[in-house]
Order: structure tokens, then C-alpha cells, then sequence
């Protein structure tokens, strides 16, 4: 999608009273949202089955799998099972296979040896892989396939 397309999008939102406008061209689709401050989010062209990514100057709160399952807060990181714990290294879209069509890297139960690559977290349209630093048993998988983690989020336990 050209920018002066996207620029002129931005231009329509301000405008507006619209708080959020997204368009979809082909493969590609570009989502625009006011943040609370009124200033305009803006999302980069997407080309593959990967979501839009967000850039906005104020973080926004997201609610964790875990917080969204039970409708609370997260368990405190106290509560996370005994072992070695695998910290998600950047924030970003957390996925569990290589694809959507291909199997989860890893299971929990599977033994993985150090090096070995667990799941990858999108960043900038790059997909970064997360291995184990530790040779082990995975007990936990605790990130969910497709969603925003934080950096230094628990993604994975060892044992």
C-alpha cells in the first residue's frame, strides 16, 4: 500500500469523529486507531497471515492468556511451576509453529536440548526464534499461540 494512501487515511481519521478505521487491499490491510490522547496509531502493511502490528506512544494494557481465561489478574510469577524458566527476550506476537499449517514446535512433556527452538515472537515483520538455554522436559507452555507477549514474559518452563 503507498504511503501517501496511508497519510491521506490518517488525514480522513483526524478529521472524523471515527475512532478506528482499518482497510484491506488484497493481501495487505492497514489499521488506524485514536489512542486516548487523540493522536493517530498507525499500523504497517501487512503481507502474510501475520497480524498488524501497532506502533502508538502510549502503551496500552493487554491482558495476559491467563488473566483473559479466568477474567483476573495473571498468577504472580511466584506460582510459576518449580524449574527452569524461558523468558519471552523482546515484546511482540508469540507463536508456538513455524506456521499456522505446520506443528507447535515443541509439546509439553518433550525433552529439548539446549539450542533447541521452542516457539518464535514477531517483531517488526522479523521472526525471532526463542530456543531453550537449558537441556530438559518442557512442564509449561505459558504463552498462547498468536498473542502480544511483554518482554521478559514467562513463555516456557523446564524441568
Amino acid at each position: 500500500m503507498d504511503l501517501r494512501k496511508i497519510k491521506k487515511l490518517i488525514d480522513l481519521l483526524e478529521e472524523s469523529n471515527l475512532a478506528e478505521i482499518e482497510i484491506k487491499e488484497g493481501e495487505e490491510s492497514v489499521r488506524l486507531a485514536r489512542t486516548p490522547t487523540g493522536t493517530v496509531g498507525y499500523a504497517a502493511p501487512t503481507v502474510m497471515h501475520a497480524p498488524v502490528v501497532h506502533a502508538s506512544s502510549a502503551p496500552m494494557p493487554m491482558q495476559s492468556p491467563t488473566e483473559a481465561a479466568t477474567g483476573g489478574s495473571a498468577k504472580p510469577q511466584g506460582d510459576l511451576p518449580d524449574g527452569h524458566v524461558v523468558r519471552a527476550p523482546m515484546v511482540g506476537t508469540f507463536y508456538t509453529s513455524p506456521s499456522p499449517d505446520k506443528p507447535p514446535f515443541v509439546s509439553v512433556g518433550q525433552a529439548v536440548k539446549a539450542g533447541e527452538t521452542l516457539g518464535i515472537i514477531e517483531a517488526m515483520k522479523m521472526f525471532n526464534p526463542i530456543e531453550a538455554d537449558v537441556s530438559g522436559t518442557v512442564l509449561s507452555i505459558l504463552g498462547e499461540s498468536g498473542q502480544p507477549v511483554e518482554f521478559d514474559q514467562p513463555l516456557f518452563v523446564i524441568g
